[in-house]
């Protein structure tokens, strides 16, 4: 075996992790674990699995490194606007208020966090419920936390911005302990804390989007954005399939502005327009 050998990485990564690196396209990947190893001053892939088996701290940097975390509230404006203009009224009138809704892949948590904002100009608070999901755990535990920096907030319509968060004060600042070493909390001169009226409406979970057991049924819409563009064509197939049979009929699947389903009338969707997909049958 090569001491650089991919294949032996990503046999090792499942087993540890239960990662797939297979469904990743392969040279975006390993571009991105060979830079983290690199930084870290290892030289072989065995070397490296050793320290992950290890250290929890170098697991966590590795699961946020791969994971890629980028996220921030109200991304792509303009399809959180048709999303309030078209589709949240429509899954009422279809569904009623009780709706069913699971964020996929949610990161730090601005995504759900948004989907209850732009939820709570239609319906009360207390019939709002999302169902928040991503793979790395420590991820889970920011999103939990709340606290945000201020260009992460820029796309929060100014009224929700004014209504359910608040600026931390120095000492407030102070009390914030990070999560992890990679997480730059600690770093931040001006943070934002969302209201817990707010978070007390979504419900995150530690889950794989390659592991079939960890979908569930009859939502009435799901969001998964610009994650899927780092899997394989046919892992990303996969998942939006096993998308498509979480939805209820009619139930709406919103994409990010980089990703698009190819041949999505073969799996039964129809497109309402670039980013949100309708299950067909």
């Amino acid at each position: 075996m090569a001491v650089n050998d991919y294949g032996y990485l990503k046999d090792q990564i499942l087993k540890l992790t239960k990662v797939d690196l297979n469904a990743y396209k392969e040279a975006q990947m390993k571009r991105r674990i060979d830079q983290l190893i690199t930084k870290k001053g290892i030289r072989d892939y065995p070397t490296y699995i050793k320290l992950l088996s290890t250290d929890r701290d170098a697991m966590e940097e590795f699961l946020n490194h791969f994971t890629i975390n980028v996220s921030e509230f109200y991304r792509n404006p303009d399809q959180w606007e048709f999303m309030d203009k078209e589709v949240i009224p429509m899954l009422i009138q279809r569904f009623g208020k009780n709706l069913k809704i699971w964020s996929a892949a949610c990161s730090t948590g601005d995504e759900p966090y948004s989907l209850v904002m732009a939820l709570s100009k239609h319906l009360p608070l207390n019939m709002i419920r999302i169902y928040a999901t991503d793979i790395d755990a420590t991820i889970i535990q920011k999103a939990k936390r709340g606290i945000y920096d201020e260009k992460s907030l820029a796309g929060v319509p100014k009224d929700l911005k004014a209504k359910y968060f608040r600026k931390l004060n120095d000492k407030e600042m102070d009390a914030v302990k990070p999560i992890g070493e990679s997480d730059p909390v600690a770093s931040l001169k001006v943070a934002y804390a969302v209201s817990d009226e707010i978070k007390s409406r979504v419900t995150f979970k530690k889950a794989n989007l390659l592991e079939p057991r960890d979908y569930m049924k009859d939502y009435h819409m799901i969001v998964c954005r610009n994650v899927l563009i780092y899997f394989t064509e046919d892992a990303k197939d996969q998942v939006f399939r096993r998308f498509h049979d979480s939805l209820v009929h009619e139930g709406i699947l919103f994409i990010g502005s980089t990703e698009q389903i190819t041949g999505y009338q073969k799996m039964n969707y129809g497109r309402k327009n670039s980013f949100f997909y309708e299950r067909l049958d």
